[in-house]
């Protein structure tokens, strides 16, 4: 599957919010989610725009790999989640896991979420809104489709993001953001 994605910087979440009520999404969740980060023995994630990563999200946790992006207008890349075992135990248990394959820790990111999801033409368009500490607020825009369908999402949410009146795009990964300092 292809995570068909944009984020862009919006300090204008209430007319956001107004946006998508107008447009009946449904409000999934608001939740905390802390996502540590990891580079290979092999190659350096940073030259190669991959991604490690296990995601917790409250007991829940999921490890992540990211592949480079694959289109100039938006995020869209490869992603392959794995759900683990719920608690502390498990997270550290993946942990050690990555570390005995030489994974090395990079970073740690966390960020309050509020998802939306909503039907745009045939897809599912989950929207994001993202605090990320002293990163800063965030929408992301993600549909999840096969490759056949690239072309046909990525149009969809790229005028959905018109349509919400989101113009500054951000390319950059939120662990890029981190260690750039912005």
């Amino acid at each position: 599957m292809l995570e068909v994605e944009a984020k862009f910087r919006a300090p204008d979440w209430p007319g956001l919010i107004a946006k998508l009520t107008e447009w009946n999404a449904t409000v999934v969740e608001t939740r905390e989610d802390t996502d540590h980060y990891f580079n290979a023995p092999d190659r350096n994630f940073a030259k190669t725009d991959e991604a490690v990563r296990l995601r917790r999200i409250g007991m829940e946790n999921f490890l992540t790999y990211k592949g480079p992006k694959l289109d100039a207008a938006t995020k869209t890349r490869t992603e392959v989640e794995l759900q683990l075992a719920p608690g502390a135990n498990a997270a550290a248990t993946a942990v050690r896991f990555l570390a005995h394959l030489a994974y090395r820790p990079v970073a740690v990111v966390s960020k309050t979420r509020q998802v939306y999801v909503l039907t745009r033409g045939s897809f599912e368009v989950e929207v994001c809104l993202d605090d990320v500490g002293s990163v800063g607020k965030f929408v992301e825009l993600e549909i999840m489709a096969g490759e056949v369908e690239f072309e046909d999402a990525k149009k969809v949410l790229l005028q959905t993001a018109a349509e919400l009146g989101l113009t500054d795009q951000e390319r950059r990964s939120y662990l890029e953001m981190l260690l750039q300092g912005k």
